[in-house]
């Protein structure tokens, strides 16, 4: 009996992934639960395995092509599997999206029964639009649609009854290549780009495809910029005496498993820091004309991959200390870069840290992460002159700072305000137990 396997429901917001690595061939003997191939979404890398085995017949994808969510992905011959590996019910398969049209396959015996993989997911209800009415669109094709900047409700379905596929959603955004301005999301007037120049004619080109995380991150930016009024201060906080500290402990929070660095002070100086200053742990909801203040404080990290840039999220880091801290970095600085994080992994955060004293450089702007209110970067800490009070002069190890945010929630005095805090506790740690 030949068995169809599809690919599943992955979560709401992934409407295709990229296979990276196909482990099984036609005639070969798979188990039950066993992986057949390996795929990376927009953020993270995961197994796809099969619930029951059988011989391969034939398999319809290979290594760097994108798949959607219902294409077929091999088909088994169950002909040679034991009584007791029975196929999955397809009653028993709990109902998904079926997500786009997959992509033709080639034809199998018309026979075959269908099995796709249970993946338990949550889904977002859907939004209405202007008259009150549902967008007719996925769930999945909503959230596309908000990662590029694309009010929902604005585009023209071309599916029965006006249902609006993925390919309609990227005809709206073409538009703003063709000279033409179409509706954001937040009712915000996209600028209309002019259409890209032929390169080839200045020479030899090249092109490339995106990655997955590359294709996210671009959007995600896109986003960023497009929704949020930046404005970015800067200023410098003396780490001398921080610094000598941080030493002096660093061999005890190694004894226990934590790596006491710089960044893992700092982070939990900014977890105090949002519960003094609410209004940067927060959201702003323009639709219903709000802004969200959250009572919890998850903090992403940036973390840079061969893959791109990933920022996974600590939760609750109020609530912990620095060795906790730091062994949480830890944890999820290794599997970002092993390609083991979890999408769960990489949501909820209220406030970014991004970190490049490794790599260089002092202030720089970075790009609050939508739908937070803002960011802080880290650069390399120097060394400059100071005078003590006698008037000497002191070497003293300077730590650069630049915090983003939103300018519709956050005026320029507060801003200076809460980096200031930050600066003041980062200098004097006594703060975080008098004020934090």
């Amino acid at each position: 009996m030949s068995t169809e396997f599809k690919l599943p429901s992955l979560g709401e917001n992934i409407e295709s992934v990229r296979v990276v690595a196909v482990s099984v061939k036609a005639g070969d003997t798979v188990q039950p639960e066993q992986t057949v191939i390996e795929l990376e979404t927009d953020k993270a890398m995961m197994e796809l395995p099969v619930p029951i085995g059988g011989v391969v017949q034939a398999v319809y994808v290979k290594e760097e092509q994108d798949v959607v969510i219902g294409q077929l992905i091999l088909t088994l011959d169950e002909a040679r599997v034991a009584p007791a590996e029975k196929p999955v019910s397809p009653d028993t398969v709990p109902s998904q999206d079926p997500g786009p049209e997959p992509e033709p396959a080639q034809p199998v015996s018309t026979s075959a029964s269908k099995v796709s993989i249970p993946t338990a997911v949550p889904v977002a209800p859907p939004t209405s639009d202007s008259n009150g009415e549902l967008a007719p669109a996925a769930p999945s094709i909503r959230r596309f649609a908000r990662e590029i900047g694309i009010d929902i409700n604005t585009v023209k379905g071309s599916g029965s009854h006006g249902r609006i596929s993925a390919d309609d959603v990227k005809a709206c955004a073409k538009k703003l290549n063709t000279g033409r301005a179409v509706p954001l999301s937040g009712g915000v007037q996209a600028v209309s780009l002019p259409p890209l120049p032929d390169f080839g004619k200045w020479g030899d080109i090249q092109r490339e495809s995106m990655s997955p995380v590359r294709l996210k991150t671009a959007r995600q930016m896109q986003l960023c910029w497009s929704q949020i009024p930046h404005v970015t201060q800067f200023n410098n906080a003396d780490i001398t005496e921080l610094e000598a500290l941080r030493k002096t402990y660093a061999k005890r929070a190694e004894a226990i498993g934590g790596k006491l660095t710089m960044a893992v002070m700092v982070v939990k100086v900014v977890a105090q820091a949002l519960k003094k200053f609410p209004k940067f742990n927060a959201s702003i909801d323009m639709e219903k004309k709000e802004t969200i203040l959250k009572e919890y404080i998850n903090i992403g990290i940036a973390v840079k991959t061969e893959r791109g840039l990933l920022v996974p999220v600590m939760r609750n880091v109020d609530k912990k200390n620095m060795i906790d801290i730091s062994k949480e970095v830890i944890d999820i600085a290794g599997k970002a870069r092993t390609g083991k994080v979890s999408m769960d992994d990489l949501t909820g955060g209220t406030f970014t840290i991004t970190n490049l004293g490794s790599i260089g450089g002092t202030h720089f702007t970075p790009i609050v992460n939508y739908p937070e209110v803002a960011i802080l970067g880290m650069g390399r800490s120097f060394v400059e002159a100071g005078f003590d009070a006698q008037g000497n002069c002191i070497p003293r190890t300077v730590l650069p700072l630049s915090l983003s945010y939103d300018h519709r929630l956050i005026d320029g005095a507060e801003g200076a305000a809460f980096l200031k805090w930050i600066v003041d506790a980062v200098q004097e740690p006594l703060i975080l137990s008098l004020e934090g």
